[in-house]
């Protein structure tokens, strides 16, 4: 439930700020590490992995950004966001997490370009996407994993 209440409460704290506190984000990725120590959820080792992944892979994703364009794609508090649904899923769920929050995060940006008037340059917080994401992958990722590479 902790992790559910945070994931809802950066929501709307990114709605309404576009920052992600590590008040709740560094927190929350010790006690995703601290759950896993007993395999609560994914064994200790997959968390480990799946928080550094998480950080490493927006980072890298932000630096790749800057460099093509010379500004800033997304903000530091989204690497630490995935890092602790990383240390709660572990690293074997965030593809389904990273895919997921992208898809549905392009298409509400096209929809807010398209419908709404909503500028280009004006900034989508990204941390509403990876926390549902990251919700779903919690509950239901094993189960959608196991169903898609069945249809492989």
């Amino acid at each position: 439930m902790v992790f559910c209440w945070a994931m809802i409460a950066l929501t709307f704290i990114d709605l309404d700020t576009q920052l992600l506190p590590d008040s709740i984000t560094l927190p929350l990725l010790w006690l995703g590490l601290l759950l896993n120590l007993g395999g609560n959820y994914v064994p200790l080792e997959a968390a480990v992995i799946g928080a550094a992944t998480g950080y490493i892979a927006l980072w890298s994703v932000y630096w790749l950004f800057k460099l093509v364009t010379g500004k800033e794609g997304m903000g530091y508090g989204d690497f630490k966001l995935l890092a602790a649904i990383g240390a709660f899923v572990g690293w074997q769920q965030l593809p389904l997490v990273i895919l997921t929050s992208s898809a549905i995060g392009a298409i509400v940006g096209i929809a807010l370009i398209v419908f709404a008037r909503h500028g280009r340059s004006q900034p989508i917080p990204f941390g509403p996407y990876l926390a549902g994401a990251g919700i779903v992958a919690l509950y239901w990722g094993p189960n959608i994993t196991r169903s898609y590479l069945a249809q492989i």
